[in-house]
């Protein structure tokens, strides 16, 4: 991956690197407020300001999706929009179209488009072609919006990231990249433990020591968790990898499990992504357990979803 960053006349929302510090804290505080105002309310609950009225959203997903699609679908809706989505085999893409003539067609029918990718690549090119925003719903390089809200999630148990120790254990991958960049625009420490063969990109790695980032890598997972503040780990065996076995055998010593937990800071909080794979790299007994956020953080891909669209909007 050569570019984190696209030049193009919309507002597209494709990685934490393309934001400055200011965007990037100002989705969180919308987020929060967003969040209050829809407090006490129903699932069906529509802000009464309806910010995004007669605003239309197309959801294209080339990977299957829980939350990615329930919150970005219930965040428009919310916010007084409406969404359109397109699974894989519903479009042209899936036949043969190129990604560059579906995002042109796109542009003529709806708002704003959010992709969930197989490739970055793909990503950028729906990005380049465009006329109206586009998303990162998740591609094989970053996710985004997930580590939006992980930081929404952070803040509303512990205060402030800034200057907080985050603790990563596992496959350095898509989040751990996100993760990354988080890392530069919050001003946060980040320790990542991961495998040899599992290492984040070492571009991405450049990118934050470049910017002064306090990123680290280590192979020893309890080195990373030592008086951390929040311990995040993320499922070991993604779609379309073709070497779980080995990927089983290598990343076992990286589970979070209650001895490595002891070791993080007391007050401090386990996040996951999900879905979960219990009992590889996280036991039921952290998972479910008190220092466990992870509903919280579920939740709150709705609330930073509708945080991410009024940006993108300009509203």
């Amino acid at each position: 991956m050569t570019a984190f960053k696209l030049d193009a006349p919309q507002k597209h929302f494709l990685d934490l690197a393309s934001l400055s510090k200011a965007e990037a804290r100002e989705i969180i505080e919308k987020a929060k407020t967003l969040k209050e105002v829809a407090r006490g309310h129903g699932k069906g609950f529509v802000h009464p300001d309806r910010p995004l009225d007669d605003k239309s959203l197309a959801m294209i997903f080339e990977k299957p999706s829980t939350r990615t699609r329930v919150s970005f679908e219930m965040a428009i809706h919310q916010l007084g929009g409406s969404a359109v989505v397109l699974q894989g085999g519903d479009t042209q893409l899936g036949r043969g179209e190129t990604v560059s003539d579906t995002a042109q067609v796109l542009s003529g029918f709806v708002d704003a488009i959010m992709l969930r990718a197989n490739t970055h690549e793909a990503l950028l090119e729906m990005a380049e072609y465009a006329r109206v925003p586009v998303i990162n719903a998740l591609t094989n390089f970053s996710h985004p919006c997930q580590v939006m809200a992980d930081i929404l999630t952070f803040e509303e148990a512990l205060g402030n990231i800034k200057g907080k120790k985050i603790a990563w254990s596992g496959d350095g991958n898509n989040v751990a990249v996100s993760w990354i960049q988080a890392a530069v625009l919050f001003d946060c420490e980040l320790a990542l433990a991961c495998p040899a063969e599992f290492t984040p990109p070492s571009q991405v790695m450049d990118w934050a020591k470049a910017n002064g980032g306090r990123v680290t890598l280590t192979q020893d997972p309890a080195e990373a968790t030592a008086g951390a503040h929040c311990v995040i780990t993320d499922t070991w065996v993604s779609m379309g990898d073709g070497d779980a076995e080995r990927r089983l055998q290598v990343l076992a010593p990286y589970q979070v499990n209650k001895q490595l937990m002891r070791l993080a800071d007391e007050d401090a909080v386990f996040m996951h992504c999900l879905p979960a794979h219990r009992g590889e790299e996280v036991t039921d007994e952290v998972i479910d357990g008190p220092q466990s956020v992870i509903w919280e953080e579920a939740e709150n891909r709705l609330h930073i979803q509708k945080s991410i669209l009024m940006w993108c909007f300009g509203k």
